[in-house]
């Protein structure tokens, strides 16, 4: 069976590899098709594309994974197939970007002040273009030695609610989700039962995205088990929507996580982006 993997990080955002080698660990993997979907930011994609032209097995599918919120919880959508070349796409990308960046400098700050020695430099580690995340973060201060591992990174300072943590900027699902449009994106919802929601609540959040734009929903995860993705395929049927999969792969930032396997347990059908091509080409979208 032909396999594919629709959400997977660079170091463009917080993963740890380059474009080009994420590109090589999908076509060493067996990988037919998979989506660079970094976070906020579509830096990587321009490399990874010209990269993967020396493969001929392998498709790679420009994405973005964008972060919004919906009440108090923070939720992510994943844009597959976006023109990444669109003005007001990008524009939009940008200002998400300059937030972020401004939000990670109050961060720093509040660690200075605290005399904690951290800053933006040791954020990007020599990639002046990484989209920094509390991720960045955790593995400067363990790298600093003031926490053991990323966990108690986060425990003690990131985590919400703990001193040092900022919330993002108030994004809307409104705003998020016009932005694909407007870049021609297939708007996916990225791992629902991470979200600590139960199936209605999980239900009640589609009735309002699908409006909004939303085509589909990851129902294949690296954390999932077969109960929950049956559950999960099962809403989508309910809904209409498109069935997606993905390894959240990170490299090192999440070591446990394998790109097109996840934890050994994954296995993405070619089918599903079959029938997401499809319903791209009845919808007039190129692929």
């Amino acid at each position: 069976m032909n396999t594919i993997d629709l959400h997977v990080h660079s170091n463009a955002s917080d993963g740890s590899l380059s474009p080009e080698e994420v590109v090589s660990l999908a076509s060493n993997a067996g990988l037919r098709s998979f989506a660079l979907t970094d976070h906020d930011t579509i830096d990587g994609i321009e490399r990874a594309i010209t990269f993967a032209k020396q493969f001929e097995n392998l498709c790679l599918i420009p994405g973005i994974e964008l972060s919004c919120y919906y009440g108090k919880r923070e939720i992510h959508i994943v844009g597959l197939y976006i023109d990444y070349k669109n003005p007001v796409f990008l524009d939009g990308v940008l200002q998400l970007k300059r937030a972020r960046e401004e939000r990670n400098e109050r961060m720093v700050q509040n660690f200075i002040d605290a005399g904690i020695s951290l800053s933006i430099e040791d954020l990007k580690h020599g990639n002046p273009d990484s989209v920094i995340t509390r991720a960045h973060f955790a593995r400067v201060l363990v790298e600093k030695g003031y926490c053991k591992d990323k966990q108690e990174a986060f425990d003690k300072y990131l985590g919400i609610g703990c001193p040092y943590y900022l919330p993002k900027p108030k994004v809307t699902p409104e705003h998020v989700l016009h932005l694909l449009n407007e870049a021609g994106a297939t708007a996916i919802l990225a791992h629902p039962y991470s979200y600590k929601m139960s199936k209605p609540e999980v239900e009640t959040l589609l009735d309002y995205l699908i409006p909004l734009g939303l085509s589909g929903m990851e129902c294949y995860y690296s954390t999932y088990d077969n109960g929950q993705t049956s559950e999960l395929r099962s809403i989508a049927h309910k809904k209409g929507l498109l069935v997606s999969g993905g390894s959240d792969f990170h490299g090192v930032v999440k070591p446990d996580i394998s790109i097109g396997t996840g934890r050994g347990n994954l296995c993405i059908s070619e089918k599903l982006l079959e029938r997401i091509k499809e319903h791209r080409i009845a919808n007039n979208l190129p692929i």
